[in-house]
Protein backbone atom coordinates (compact mmCIF):
# COMPACT_ATOMS: atom_id res chain seq x y z
CA UNK A 1 0.00 0.00 0.00
CA UNK A 2 2.61 2.50 1.18
CA UNK A 3 4.83 1.48 -2.38
CA UNK A 4 1.24 2.24 -4.31
CA UNK A 5 0.16 5.77 -2.68
CA UNK A 6 4.38 6.71 -3.25
CA UNK A 7 3.82 5.69 -6.76
CA UNK A 8 1.02 7.74 -7.08
CA UNK A 9 2.41 10.90 -4.98
CA UNK A 10 5.19 10.68 -7.85
CA UNK A 11 2.78 10.63 -10.71
CA UNK A 12 0.65 13.66 -9.50
CA UNK A 13 4.38 15.40 -8.76
CA UNK A 14 4.95 15.11 -12.68
CA UNK A 15 1.40 16.30 -13.54
CA UNK A 16 1.38 18.85 -11.75
CA UNK A 17 5.20 19.82 -13.41
CA UNK A 18 4.28 19.14 -16.54
CA UNK A 19 1.40 21.85 -16.07
CA UNK A 20 3.84 23.91 -15.02
CA UNK A 21 5.95 23.68 -17.84
CA UNK A 22 3.50 23.57 -20.13
CA UNK A 23 2.04 27.08 -18.91
CA UNK A 24 5.10 28.60 -18.95
CA UNK A 25 5.65 27.55 -22.35
CA UNK A 26 2.26 29.08 -23.61
CA UNK A 27 3.35 32.16 -21.72
CA UNK A 28 6.98 32.71 -23.35
CA UNK A 29 5.05 31.34 -26.80
CA UNK A 30 2.63 34.89 -26.14
CA UNK A 31 4.99 37.35 -24.78
CA UNK A 32 7.26 36.57 -28.48
CA UNK A 33 4.04 37.24 -30.44
CA UNK A 34 3.30 39.77 -28.56
CA UNK A 35 6.73 41.52 -28.88
CA UNK A 36 6.80 40.85 -32.47
CA UNK A 37 3.47 42.35 -33.46
CA UNK A 38 4.26 45.70 -31.52
CA UNK A 39 7.30 45.72 -33.27
CA UNK A 40 5.79 45.36 -36.44
CA UNK A 41 3.18 48.27 -35.42
CA UNK A 42 5.96 50.54 -34.78
CA UNK A 43 7.41 49.86 -38.11
CA UNK A 44 4.36 50.61 -40.06
CA UNK A 45 4.47 53.76 -37.88
CA UNK A 46 7.29 54.52 -38.95
CA UNK A 47 7.69 53.15 -42.71
CA UNK A 48 5.55 55.93 -44.34
CA UNK A 49 7.86 58.75 -43.31
CA UNK A 50 11.34 56.95 -43.10
CA UNK A 51 14.28 57.10 -45.56
CA UNK A 52 13.87 53.82 -47.25
CA UNK A 53 16.85 53.91 -49.47
CA UNK A 54 19.20 53.15 -46.60
CA UNK A 55 23.31 52.91 -47.87
CA UNK A 56 24.49 49.64 -46.57
CA UNK A 57 28.12 50.74 -44.55
CA UNK A 58 30.75 47.96 -44.54
CA UNK A 59 32.10 47.55 -40.39
CA UNK A 60 34.77 45.50 -39.30
CA UNK A 61 34.30 45.47 -35.71
CA UNK A 62 35.08 43.28 -32.76
CA UNK A 63 34.00 43.02 -29.52
CA UNK A 64 35.91 45.05 -26.92
CA UNK A 65 38.11 43.22 -25.07
CA UNK A 66 36.96 43.89 -21.30
CA UNK A 67 33.96 42.16 -22.63
CA UNK A 68 31.99 45.38 -23.66
CA UNK A 69 29.64 45.67 -26.44
CA UNK A 70 30.81 49.28 -27.45
CA UNK A 71 28.52 51.07 -30.10
CA UNK A 72 29.00 53.79 -32.37
CA UNK A 73 26.33 56.32 -32.25
CA UNK A 74 26.22 59.03 -34.90
CA UNK A 75 23.44 61.75 -35.53
CA UNK A 76 23.23 63.22 -38.77
CA UNK A 77 20.18 64.96 -40.57
CA UNK A 78 22.46 64.93 -44.08
CA UNK A 79 19.13 62.65 -45.31
CA UNK A 80 21.26 60.56 -47.09
CA UNK A 81 24.02 62.95 -48.78
CA UNK A 82 27.33 60.50 -48.86
CA UNK A 83 29.96 63.44 -47.84
CA UNK A 84 27.84 64.50 -44.88
CA UNK A 85 30.17 64.65 -41.75
CA UNK A 86 28.48 63.24 -38.31
CA UNK A 87 26.94 65.60 -36.85
CA UNK A 88 26.98 63.75 -33.49
CA UNK A 89 29.78 61.46 -32.50
CA UNK A 90 29.45 58.92 -29.25
CA UNK A 91 30.28 55.48 -28.17
CA UNK A 92 27.58 53.94 -26.06
CA UNK A 93 29.11 50.68 -23.87
CA UNK A 94 27.24 47.74 -22.40
CA UNK A 95 28.89 45.63 -20.05
CA UNK A 96 26.55 42.53 -19.45
CA UNK A 97 28.49 41.38 -17.02
CA UNK A 98 29.06 44.49 -15.01
CA UNK A 99 25.90 45.71 -16.08
CA UNK A 100 26.84 48.64 -16.79
CA UNK A 101 25.87 51.04 -19.20
CA UNK A 102 28.48 54.19 -20.35
CA UNK A 103 28.44 57.08 -22.92
CA UNK A 104 31.08 58.62 -24.24
CA UNK A 105 30.57 61.91 -26.53
CA UNK A 106 33.41 62.28 -28.78
CA UNK A 107 33.35 66.46 -29.73
CA UNK A 108 33.21 66.73 -33.29
CA UNK A 109 36.03 69.05 -33.64
CA UNK A 110 38.64 66.68 -32.32
CA UNK A 111 41.57 67.43 -33.98
CA UNK A 112 43.56 63.57 -34.89
CA UNK A 113 45.27 61.09 -36.92
CA UNK A 114 42.89 59.67 -39.97
CA UNK A 115 44.17 56.40 -41.23
CA UNK A 116 45.39 56.92 -44.82
CA UNK A 117 44.04 60.86 -44.67
CA UNK A 118 46.58 62.52 -42.26
CA UNK A 119 45.31 65.35 -39.69
CA UNK A 120 41.56 66.37 -39.95
CA UNK A 121 39.21 67.03 -37.61
CA UNK A 122 37.17 63.38 -36.58
CA UNK A 123 33.93 64.05 -38.02
CA UNK A 124 35.71 64.20 -41.30
CA UNK A 125 36.53 60.92 -40.98
CA UNK A 126 32.68 59.29 -41.79
CA UNK A 127 32.59 61.77 -45.01
CA UNK A 128 35.84 60.19 -46.02
CA UNK A 129 35.00 56.49 -45.28
CA UNK A 130 31.85 56.15 -43.59
CA UNK A 131 31.21 54.06 -40.02
CA UNK A 132 34.35 51.93 -40.81
CA UNK A 133 36.85 54.57 -41.48
CA UNK A 134 35.27 56.63 -38.03
CA UNK A 135 35.89 52.80 -36.38
CA UNK A 136 39.70 52.92 -37.60
CA UNK A 137 40.41 55.86 -36.83
CA UNK A 138 38.90 55.64 -33.04
CA UNK A 139 40.79 52.28 -32.60
CA UNK A 140 44.23 54.03 -34.09
CA UNK A 141 44.09 56.97 -31.71
CA UNK A 142 42.11 55.59 -28.28
CA UNK A 143 42.46 51.91 -28.79
CA UNK A 144 39.07 51.08 -28.26
CA UNK A 145 37.04 48.17 -30.34
CA UNK A 146 33.93 49.07 -31.33
CA UNK A 147 31.34 46.21 -32.44
CA UNK A 148 28.79 48.02 -34.16
CA UNK A 149 27.37 51.35 -35.59
CA UNK A 150 23.98 53.29 -35.50
CA UNK A 151 23.47 56.36 -37.77
CA UNK A 152 20.09 57.72 -36.36
CA UNK A 153 17.99 59.90 -38.33
CA UNK A 154 17.08 63.29 -36.43
CA UNK A 155 13.25 62.47 -37.46
CA UNK A 156 13.56 59.08 -35.37
CA UNK A 157 14.44 60.71 -31.80
CA UNK A 158 11.88 62.90 -32.39
CA UNK A 159 9.05 59.81 -33.22
CA UNK A 160 10.52 57.95 -30.66
CA UNK A 161 10.00 60.73 -27.94
CA UNK A 162 6.80 61.36 -28.90
CA UNK A 163 6.10 58.21 -28.75
CA UNK A 164 7.19 57.00 -25.36
CA UNK A 165 6.41 60.15 -23.78
CA UNK A 166 2.97 61.97 -25.07
CA UNK A 167 3.30 64.33 -22.89
CA UNK A 168 6.69 65.51 -23.38
CA UNK A 169 10.12 65.28 -21.29
CA UNK A 170 10.71 67.07 -18.31
CA UNK A 171 13.67 69.60 -18.70
CA UNK A 172 14.72 72.76 -17.51
CA UNK A 173 15.78 75.25 -20.43
CA UNK A 174 18.89 77.14 -19.29
CA UNK A 175 18.31 79.95 -21.87
CA UNK A 176 16.18 80.91 -24.75
CA UNK A 177 16.99 79.38 -28.09
CA UNK A 178 16.33 79.48 -31.64
CA UNK A 179 18.92 80.11 -34.21
CA UNK A 180 19.31 77.31 -36.30
CA UNK A 181 17.42 74.09 -34.39
CA UNK A 182 13.89 75.01 -36.38
CA UNK A 183 12.18 75.85 -32.96
CA UNK A 184 12.04 78.78 -30.21
CA UNK A 185 12.97 77.57 -26.57
CA UNK A 186 11.96 79.96 -23.64
CA UNK A 187 13.67 79.36 -19.89
CA UNK A 188 12.48 77.54 -17.33
CA UNK A 189 11.51 73.78 -16.29
CA UNK A 190 9.16 72.35 -18.93
CA UNK A 191 7.88 69.56 -20.87
CA UNK A 192 9.05 69.12 -24.58
CA UNK A 193 7.88 67.06 -27.37
CA UNK A 194 10.11 65.45 -29.89
CA UNK A 195 11.12 68.09 -32.29
CA UNK A 196 11.71 71.04 -29.19
CA UNK A 197 13.73 68.56 -27.25
CA UNK A 198 15.81 67.78 -30.85
CA UNK A 199 16.19 71.77 -30.53
CA UNK A 200 17.54 71.70 -27.38
CA UNK A 201 19.98 68.85 -27.93
CA UNK A 202 21.03 70.96 -31.42
CA UNK A 203 21.48 74.51 -29.93
CA UNK A 204 24.71 75.43 -29.76
CA UNK A 205 24.59 79.09 -31.08
CA UNK A 206 26.32 80.53 -27.95
CA UNK A 207 29.38 81.71 -25.97
CA UNK A 208 29.84 77.77 -24.69
CA UNK A 209 28.73 75.98 -28.63
CA UNK A 210 29.55 72.64 -28.91
CA UNK A 211 30.85 72.02 -25.44
CA UNK A 212 27.48 72.90 -24.51
CA UNK A 213 25.11 70.84 -26.91
CA UNK A 214 27.45 67.85 -25.83
CA UNK A 215 26.40 68.64 -22.09
CA UNK A 216 22.86 68.73 -22.96
CA UNK A 217 22.82 66.01 -25.31
CA UNK A 218 24.17 63.58 -22.63
CA UNK A 219 21.84 65.28 -19.62
CA UNK A 220 18.69 64.20 -21.70
CA UNK A 221 19.78 60.88 -22.72
CA UNK A 222 20.03 60.04 -18.76
CA UNK A 223 17.29 61.90 -18.03
CA UNK A 224 15.06 59.95 -20.90
CA UNK A 225 16.65 56.57 -19.03
CA UNK A 226 15.56 57.21 -15.95
CA UNK A 227 12.19 57.96 -17.22
CA UNK A 228 11.96 55.19 -19.30
CA UNK A 229 12.54 53.50 -15.95
CA UNK A 230 10.25 54.67 -13.82
CA UNK A 231 7.53 54.65 -16.56
CA UNK A 232 7.62 51.41 -16.49
CA UNK A 233 8.65 51.43 -20.63
CA UNK A 234 9.53 47.64 -20.36
CA UNK A 235 6.18 46.86 -22.00
CA UNK A 236 6.65 49.06 -25.08
CA UNK A 237 10.26 48.24 -25.98
CA UNK A 238 9.37 46.47 -29.35
CA UNK A 239 6.94 48.77 -30.39
CA UNK A 240 9.56 51.41 -29.14
CA UNK A 241 12.34 49.69 -31.35
CA UNK A 242 9.60 49.58 -34.18
CA UNK A 243 9.48 52.75 -34.22
CA UNK A 244 13.03 54.15 -34.42
CA UNK A 245 14.35 51.45 -36.57
CA UNK A 246 13.09 52.92 -39.63
CA UNK A 247 14.97 56.24 -38.98
CA UNK A 248 18.29 54.11 -38.03
CA UNK A 249 20.93 52.59 -40.44
CA UNK A 250 23.02 49.76 -37.62
CA UNK A 251 24.65 46.88 -38.75
CA UNK A 252 22.87 45.47 -34.65
CA UNK A 253 20.10 42.96 -35.13
CA UNK A 254 16.88 43.51 -33.71
CA UNK A 255 17.15 41.13 -31.18
CA UNK A 256 20.47 42.54 -29.48
CA UNK A 257 19.17 45.84 -29.67
CA UNK A 258 15.97 44.35 -27.46
CA UNK A 259 18.62 42.72 -25.13
CA UNK A 260 20.06 45.56 -24.13
CA UNK A 261 17.07 47.55 -24.03
CA UNK A 262 15.48 44.99 -21.78
CA UNK A 263 17.98 44.82 -19.78
CA UNK A 264 18.46 48.90 -18.91
CA UNK A 265 14.76 48.89 -18.21
CA UNK A 266 14.85 46.00 -15.91
CA UNK A 267 17.51 47.49 -13.64
CA UNK A 268 16.33 48.52 -10.26
CA UNK A 269 18.80 51.75 -10.81
CA UNK A 270 18.46 52.43 -14.55
CA UNK A 271 22.28 54.97 -14.64
CA UNK A 272 24.49 56.00 -16.95
CA UNK A 273 27.82 57.09 -16.48
CA UNK A 274 28.91 59.64 -19.51
CA UNK A 275 32.33 61.64 -19.83
CA UNK A 276 33.53 63.60 -22.91
CA UNK A 277 36.33 63.57 -25.02
CA UNK A 278 38.37 65.75 -25.24
CA UNK A 279 38.13 65.66 -21.26
CA UNK A 280 38.92 68.84 -19.23
CA UNK A 281 42.61 70.46 -19.89
CA UNK A 282 43.16 68.25 -22.36
CA UNK A 283 43.02 70.38 -25.36
CA UNK A 284 43.86 74.08 -26.84
CA UNK A 285 41.57 75.61 -29.10
CA UNK A 286 43.40 76.01 -32.54
CA UNK A 287 42.63 77.41 -35.84
CA UNK A 288 44.36 75.32 -38.93
CA UNK A 289 44.52 76.54 -42.75
CA UNK A 290 41.70 73.98 -44.45
CA UNK A 291 40.35 73.09 -41.20
CA UNK A 292 39.17 75.98 -39.26
CA UNK A 293 38.39 76.18 -36.04
CA UNK A 294 39.63 72.74 -33.88
CA UNK A 295 40.54 71.43 -30.71
CA UNK A 296 43.79 70.30 -30.58
CA UNK A 297 44.26 67.48 -27.92
CA UNK A 298 46.79 65.96 -25.98
CA UNK A 299 46.25 62.44 -27.61
CA UNK A 300 47.85 60.36 -24.65
CA UNK A 301 46.18 61.85 -21.83
CA UNK A 302 42.61 61.31 -23.83
CA UNK A 303 43.22 58.09 -24.69
CA UNK A 304 44.04 56.81 -20.85
CA UNK A 305 41.08 58.26 -19.68
CA UNK A 306 38.39 56.83 -22.29
CA UNK A 307 40.24 53.47 -21.57
CA UNK A 308 39.91 53.74 -17.86
CA UNK A 309 36.51 54.98 -18.35
CA UNK A 310 35.36 51.61 -20.23
CA UNK A 311 37.38 49.56 -18.16
CA UNK A 312 35.79 50.12 -14.96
Amino acid sequence: MRYERTQRNKKKKRIRWSGVFFLLFLLIGALAVYSYFQYRAGVSDSAKTAEQNKQEYEFNGKRDRNGATNILLLGSDARGKEKSRADTIMIASYNPDKGTYKLTSIMRDTYISIPGYGDNKINAAFALGGPELLRQTIKENFDIDLQYYAIVDFEGFVRVVDEAFPDGVEVNVEKRMSENIGVTLEPGLQKLDGKHLLGYVRFRHDAVGDFGRVERQQSVIKEVGKQFASFQTLPKLPKLVGVVMPFVNTNMDTGDILFMGKGFLSKDNCNIDTMRIPVEGSYENQRVEGAGAILAINLEENRQALQEFLAK
